[in-house]
């Protein structure tokens, strides 16, 4: 792959993130499904989309066209490279590991052995401890079915998940589950991370909010931005290396933001992950990717989606000029 291709991925990966028009998940939210459609799984096939980068570099101008309906085309299509800077980052499979493909998973979290996985759907949203190496089920919280599980994020000994439309979050105890209390937000819920003093939260619009975990009160926020365009769908988070990681909702792209500025510095490209899974068991199809964690003691870095049957780990790195 030569320079001049390795720019238009950039590009390509920049109109499909950058925000122009009306956003859709505000009909459709970060689960890709109505409340009044709720028990209806929602696939990436529903929105169309280029599956591979092969496809966003062979027409990175159309990427816009057919990513979200009622979005003009963005202006970034026709932008001066020179300005955009974010690396683009490939991965290598480390380790496949079981996932439950029933488990609508919204957030995940990697802490002292184990993973924290919150999952959505209504009727089927849950807070759970999961064992890596088998997938097993350790320990789960389920929600009220009157509320879709978003993002989680683990701090102290608790442990604070999101909702997804109800304006609702919930703190429990990270030993028992037991509900602890709860806190009000005006926006949607999405992803949620901290930085060990902030809990950090999306709600699927270009904002970033940073949070005091104490009294769950905005302490500020930032906008994240590629080439000085707002970056939308902003989804499942974690906090890396002094970097909050973002999914892309219904892409398989994530971005890195500086928390500072809300510039994206780096692009990670995971097409074709799903596919170097085991077959699916189940009779529903795997969805859209989300669900990233870290291993920051062994610096591991987990990926898994919404109804996938495998979660991995991988090695990232940057995509060599060539």
């Amino acid at each position: 792959m030569n320079q001049r291709t390795n720019i238009l991925l950039v590009v390509a990966v920049v109109a499909i993130i950058a925000v122009t028009g009306v956003f859709v998940a505000q009909q459709l939210g970060s689960g890709n499904i109505a409340p009044t459609i709720a028990p209806t799984i929602a696939s990436t096939a529903d929105v169309e989309m280029p599956a591979t980068a092969t496809a966003l570099l062979a027409s990175p101008t159309a990427v816009v066209a057919t990513g979200e309906a009622g979005a003009p085309a963005s202006p970034l299509a026709a932008a001066p490279v020179s300005s955009l800077q974010p690396t683009i980052y490939d991965y290598t499979v480390v380790n496949i590991y079981p996932h439950d493909p029933n488990a609508f998973t919204q957030g995940l979290v990697y802490q002292d052995g184990v993973f924290y996985e919150g999952t959505g759907l209504y009727g089927r949203s849950s807070l759970r401890k999961v064992a890596p190496e088998t997938g097993q089920v350790l320990q789960q919280h389920d929600l009220d079915e009157t509320f879709f599980g978003e993002g989680i994020a683990v701090l102290g000994d608790e442990i604070y998940q999101l909702t997804w439309q109800n304006g609702v979050g919930f703190v429990y105890d990270r030993e028992t589950f037991a509900e602890k209390r709860r806190f009000t937000y005006a926006t949607e819920g999405w992803g949620l991370t901290h930085d060990g003093e902030h809990l950090i939260m999306s709600d699927g619009t270009p904002i970033i909010y940073f949070r005091d975990p104490a009294t769950l009160e905005e302490a500020r926020r930032i906008t994240v931005t590629v080439n000085g365009e707002p970056v939308m769908r902003l989804n499942e988070l974690e906090y890396i290396d002094g970097k909050i990681l973002a999914n892309i909702w219904q892409t398989d792209y994530m971005v890195r933001i500086d928390p500072a500025t809300g510039v994206v510095d780096g692009v990670y490209d995971f097409t074709g992950l799903l596919a170097q899974a085991p077959p699916a068991t189940t009779a529903t199809a795997p969805d859209v990717l989300n669900g990233v964690a870290y291993d920051h003691e062994n610096d591991r870095f987990f990926v898994t989606g919404k109804l996938w049957p495998a979660l991995f780990e991988v090695k990232l790195h940057p995509r060599p000029p060539q």
